[in-house]
Order: C-alpha cells, then sequence, then structure tokens
C-alpha cells in the first residue's frame, strides 16, 4: 500500500485538505501581510503534487498498485 502523505486520515480525507489549501491559495493568494505581520502558504506547486499523487492513489485503491494505470494490447497476425 502506498504511503499516506499527510499523516492522518483516509486518502479522501487528505486530498480535501489539499484541496482546500490549494483553493485559499488561489483565492487568497500565496502570501499576504496585515500590518507587521505577513503569512506565507504552502508552495502551490507541491499541494498540486500532492494533489495528483493522493488523486492516483484514491484512484488504484483496490488494485495491486503494480503498473495501475498500464494497458495492455496483443497484435495478431505477424
Amino acid at each position: 500500500m502506498a504511503e499516506n502523505l499527510i499523516p492522518f486520515g483516509t486518502p479522501e480525507e487528505q486530498l480535501a485538505t489539499v484541496n482546500q489549501a490549494i483553493y485559499n491559495i488561489l483565492v487568497g493568494g500565496q502570501s499576504y501581510q496585515i500590518g507587521s505581520r505577513r503569512l506565507t502558504r504552502a508552495d502551490l506547486a507541491l499541494l498540486q503534487d500532492m494533489q495528483s499523487k493522493l488523486q492516483a492513489q484514491i484512484a488504484a485503491d483496490g488494485t495491486s498498485g503494480l503498473f495501475a494505470d498500464t494497458v495492455v494490447a496483443v497484435f495478431e497476425g505477424r
């Protein structure tokens, strides 16, 4: 089984958390400042990478995990 990217919850819950973090960056920006306080959110590229890995993990759930996205074609008649 693939390792968890976030150390809590199911992959579906983790994906929801990552999606929310991505949404927060897209709506509110990567960083902002109020007075002397500054907030910088997680790196968007890292979150998008985590998102794609979690989506793949969820899609592969219930399969062997080995070559889960591979298709075999047989060409006969040579």
